[in-house]
């Protein structure tokens, strides 16, 4: 038997895309423990509702994560209008789903190219990530923005999407879907992937519900939970929405989930587009949240869950403004997946549960 020894992994890495501290106790190259430390990239942006008023907010608040941005903003203005009661037009409710989808595309594309290139496909990486760039063109388009958008406000959107523009989106989503189907396919079905990922990292789905896993994560193990499926704003209008599930639990079912979830989230745009009903996009906004009122809401982001809570004082700044994110739901199961592991597999467990530490510690 050899001696435990603890390895600093991160925050800086050559493989993580992400400011990841783990303290790895390994006996040889066995996995004993993974002690996460968290705080390195700590901004404290909660604490700035007290000096940005609610409106001013939402700029903080999409910039907790370069690529959540839309999600949050989305999150926070659909929290602080539960809490003045504020009920948004419809048009504005489809076109907020159309760029969350988006969004999620975006990320989990700008994922697949960092997995394809940490097990060595530098061409598969490149691939990915031209494709992203045609969502990102998207975004310029309609927003004018490539990664932070600034077109959600309290109330509603700040721009509107015509027909011609909506047609473009389509024509642009159906050439991505069929390179994509090729470059999922060409990963997928790779010996070498499959040695590295099928049975490393394995979760039960009873050890799943017990650490209370969200998003791809937990879906990869058979949860079956999408915030999406309570129907908030416009996902109340689709047609059917089944979460993408898989039950092997290991690293390879959490790609296919995230890889299946891009073709979903792109026949969800679609529908979106086909049925969007005219209208204005934005409501005034009067008022300031009453004191003591509170709202909470949820949504789900590209990595899963995420819950944001408010509190109003009478004024136009919040008494609080909190946010728990996917992430931070997701890390006591990270610790459970890195257990036992082969030290070389840290690498592709982590990626695979695709931590956002920047969402996490704020």
């Amino acid at each position: 038997m050899g001696k435990a020894t603890v390895i600093p992994f991160g925050p800086q890495h050559p493989v993580l895309p992400e400011p990841l501290h783990l303290d790895i106790v390994v006996e040889d190259e066995t996995v004993l423990e993974a002690i996460p430390q968290i705080g390195f990239v700590h901004r404290g942006l909660e604490k700035l509702v007290e000096t940005r008023d609610y409106n001013q907010f939402i700029y903080v608040a999409e910039r907790i994560c370069g690529i959540c941005a839309f999600g949050h903003s989305m999150g926070y203005a659909e929290t602080v209008e539960q809490l003045m009661g504020v009920e948004i037009p419809e048009r504005a409710e489809y076109l907020r789903v159309v760029w969350h989808e988006l969004s999620r595309i975006h990320s989990h594309v700008l994922w697949l190219g960092l997995a394809a290139d940490a097990f060595g496909f530098e061409s598969l990486f490149m691939h990915c990530w031209r494709l992203r760039e045609r969502v990102l063109d998207i975004f310029e388009k309609t927003t004018g923005g490539r990664v932070i958008f600034s077109v959600v406000k309290v109330g509603g959107v700040q721009r509107d999407i015509d027909s011609d523009m909506f047609a473009y989106i389509k024509q642009v989503l159906a050439g991505i879907t069929d390179e994509y189907k090729q470059i999922v396919a060409t990963l997928l079905t790779d010996t070498s992937v499959k040695n590295r990922l099928v049975g490393v990292g394995y979760i039960s789905h009873d050890d799943a519900v017990a650490q209370s896993l969200v998003g791809p994560f937990g879906r990869a193990s058979g949860v079956n939970y999408d915030v999406r499926m309570l129907g908030n704003g416009a996902y109340g209008k689709l047609s059917d929405f089944q979460p993408v599930l898989d039950n092997d639990g290991d690293c390879y079912a959490r790609v296919k989930v995230r890889c299946q979830e891009v073709l979903q989230s792109i026949d969800i745009i679609n529908e979106m587009i086909d049925t969007i009903p005219a209208g204005d996009i934005a409501v005034k906004v009067k008022g300031n949240p009453t004191a003591g009122a509170e709202a909470c809401n949820v949504l789900e982001q590209p990595r899963g869950e995420c819950y944001y809570y408010a509190r109003g004082n009478g004024t136009k700044y919040l008494e609080r403004m909190r946010m728990r994110t996917p992430t931070s739901q997701n890390l006591a199961g990270m610790t459970l997946a890195l257990k036992g592991c082969d030290l070389a597999d840290v690498n592709n467990i982590v990626l695979t549960i695709d931590p956002c530490i920047s969402c996490t510690e704020r």
